[in-house]
């Protein structure tokens, strides 16, 4: 039988090998050197003034809702098409997460359905960029800033990817229509710290405060310092190199220096990692071009095929014609040594969001037929050409 291939798979080298044991020699493992040496490589890759470093995309997006102030009263509208963590955020700061439909080419939140479904209490939107691909941020922040909201773009799916808008190229995370955007390095997706996210913004305010809010709001900053509230203590008013003070609530939310190493490592690959998706899923089209029950990915712009970075690769398959459910097309082509994934059940009908919030079935109808139709097949960058004519060919015999 031939190897197993998983729908995703993260890809180390020597030298990332060589960069983590080189930082496990070193002075430090947790928060140091390579942390802020990772920021500054990655704002600069992706056209960013900062970049906070955290550890998971999760962390970065509570953060954004923190320093963004939002809160209770506030709506926070994103798509039903994206992992929880992209609504979850709202929720984990007291504000209400809501959901808009998305477009039935990219897959990504609809600028007709923002508009159309915009509330009074909206105070920020979460725009996903769905297996890599950029959303209309153009259009998406035109509804939102017209109606004084801030737009975060969820990236997490597309670190290394660009798009083309008003005739310019545009690297995600640089260029100005999000007023802060986040990415994720879990090992399945473009480049990785085997776990860990970023925050990048051109507002000095918020990744100041993101940074604090990172580690457990604390400064050691001497020009910040507000006091104890105890000035004539000769003890309490000691401030020796021990000194800290917790300025604001924060979290746990730091990266580690081993985690950065890496990082950095995978940083100067990411070029490579980005073409290589791109060959493949060049292929996967070209094998699955005018199959019947299949539809490969669209784009919604033709203009940026050649700079996505493809995180996934999903097609739709039409079950019920073909008289088999997900489940055992999924067996079939496990049986074939081909691993796939169904990426994502709509958020807003998890059980949480039905039960707190009342939503439920009808909500955002183009998510909720894509679910149906959705599988996502092996895409990474190791896959080889015999590889990929293993899938192709696998699904073909599947979905015949």
């Amino acid at each position: 039988m031939s190897e197993f291939l998983p729908y995703g798979r993260q890809s180390i080298s020597l030298a990332d090998i060589n960069a983590v044991v080189d930082c496990l020699k070193s002075d430090y493992l947790t928060c140091g050197p390579r942390v802020e040496e990772f920021e500054r490589a990655f704002a600069q890759r992706v056209g960013a003034t900062y970049a906070v470093a955290v550890n998971s995309a999760t962390s970065a997006l509570h953060l954004a809702m923190k320093v963004a102030e939002i809160g209770p009263g506030d709506r926070v509208l994103t798509s039903p098409n994206t992992f929880l963590s992209s609504a979850n955020c709202a929720a984990f700061v007291g504000a209400t997460p809501d959901f808009v439909d998305i477009d039935p080419v990219s897959h990504n939140l609809d600028p007709v359905a923002l508009a159309e479904n915009w509330k009074d209490d909206t105070k920020a939107v979460v725009a996903v960029d769905y297996a890599g691909q950029a959303c209309d941020m153009s259009a998406i922040t035109d509804v939102a800033r017209q109606r004084g909201a801030i737009v975060i773009e969820d990236a997490c799916h597309a670190a290394g990817g660009a798009f083309i808008s008003e005739g310019k190229h545009w690297s995600i995370g640089g260029h100005p229509w999000a007023d802060m955007t986040t990415f994720s390095f879990h090992p399945v997706k473009t480049m990785t710290t085997g776990e860990g996210g970023m925050l990048v913004t051109n507002n000095e305010q918020y990744a100041t405060q993101a940074r604090l809010l990172r580690s457990h709001g604390v400064t050691r900053e001497s020009d910040a310092f507000v006091g104890l509230g105890a000035e004539n203590d000769p003890v309490l008013s000691e401030r020796g190199s021990w000194y800290y003070e917790m300025s604001d609530l924060g979290f746990n939310y730091r990266i580690t220096d081993l985690q950065c190493a890496l990082g950095l490592s995978q940083l100067d690959r990411l070029d490579s990692f980005v073409q290589r998706r791109r060959e493949i899923v060049a292929i996967y089209n070209d094998g699955f071009a005018d199959k019947a029950l299949i539809t490969p990915p669209g784009l919604r712009n033709l203009a940026d095929r050649d700079f996505i970075s493809w995180h996934l690769y999903t097609l739709q398959i039409d079950f019920e014609i073909l008289g088999k459910d997900r489940h055992t097309v999924m067996t079939e082509l496990c049986e074939r040594g081909i691993g796939s994934q169904v990426l994502y059940i709509p958020v807003h009908l998890q059980p949480y969001y039905r039960s707190e919030f009342g939503y439920g079935v009808g909500q955002c109808p183009v998510a909720e037929e894509f679910y149906r139709s959705a599988l996502s097949l092996p895409l990474y960058p190791e896959l080889t050409d015999a590889n990929i004519d293993q899938v192709i060919e696998g699904v073909l015999n599947v979905v015949a």
